[in-house]
């Protein structure tokens, strides 16, 4: 039994491992030697400014029909693609997602919304329905359930909705799983690609970042504008890297209005010591 035990956990960890490595862009690796066969076809490829079908059909959690452009029109969207049963990377997917959400002071369904879509057509409207209960719970902020939807669909709406976002999946028949990339895709709110984080972790600085620039900078602060001028969006990576000479640049100007503050403030202050000194003395002549 013990031997049993550590061959499972050793076969959970070779997928994850090959799954983690299909989550890179296709120019981020170039062997495939050392993943599990069935993983050769598995991947999340940028599809960068190019948008979704929203005419897609689903079921939300409640059983009712509908269009993805329902979720679109007024605040950036996070996408996932997962299935409710999956017993390794998607709860590690939406638990990473998850963390995050909790570090940002961004609040699902206020500044954003969540559409998190399952790849398997066998899954229920009470399969999501219980999942979304789960991750609502644990968000901690109860507001957030008229924003986060969990869908359920058909295979050909979800084979369109994958191929869209570049998302490529299989069936492994011998394990009864779905192979598939681990990943979060942001989108505008017109429903175009704007930006995909990769793995199982999404530093919440690069997530809040993505989504002020998704929204058209219609949210956030004068930090984050501050911020995207010091930091750049890397297609290759999935996250934000620091400009460094956008950055000289800022710090220069702030050290230069420092300076001049500075200085301003010293010259005033000599002016005002200068003149009460040259001020008569008081009294009259005798």
């Amino acid at each position: 039994m013990t031997l049993l035990r550590c061959r499972l956990h050793f076969t959970s960890l070779y997928w994850l491992l090959g799954l983690s490595l299909s989550a890179l862009p296709v120019w981020g690796h170039h062997t495939t030697s050392h993943r599990p066969p069935v993983l050769d076809d598995v991947g999340l490829d940028q599809r960068l400014h190019e948008p979704l079908p929203l005419d897609l059909a689903f079921r939300d959690e409640t059983g009712a029909l509908v269009r993805l452009e329902k979720f679109f029109g007024d605040k950036p969207v996070i996408l996932t693609l997962v299935y409710y049963d999956c017993p390794n990377l998607c709860t590690l997917v939406l638990n990473g997602l998850l963390r995050t959400l909790r570090a940002l002071s961004f609040t699902v369904g206020d500044q954003f919304d969540i559409v998190t879509v399952s790849i398997d057509p066998d899954n229920t409207p009470a399969l999501a329905a219980a999942k979304k209960a789960q991750y609502i719970r644990g968000y901690g902020r109860p507001e957030a359930a008229h924003g986060w939807h969990f869908l359920t669909g058909e295979p050909d709406a979800i084979q369109r909705l994958a191929q869209a976002v570049g998302f490529r999946y299989t069936y492994d028949a011998e394990h009864d799983q779905f192979a598939h990339a681990s990943g979060v895709m942001l989108l505008t709110p017109q429903g175009k690609l704007a930006r995909y984080f990769y793995g199982i972790e999404y530093a919440p600085r690069d997530v809040r970042l993505g989504l002020v620039e998704a929204a058209a900078q219609r949210i956030g602060t004068p930090i984050d504008q501050l911020l995207l001028f010091c930091y750049h969006y890397d297609p290759q990576s999935g996250t934000y890297s620091l400009v460094i000479l956008k950055a000289l640049r800022i710090a220069g100007a702030v050290t230069i209005l420092l300076l001049g503050a500075f200085v301003g403030m010293m010259f005033r202050h000599d002016r005002r010591q200068k003149s009460s000194h040259e001020k008569p003395g008081a009294g009259g002549t005798g």
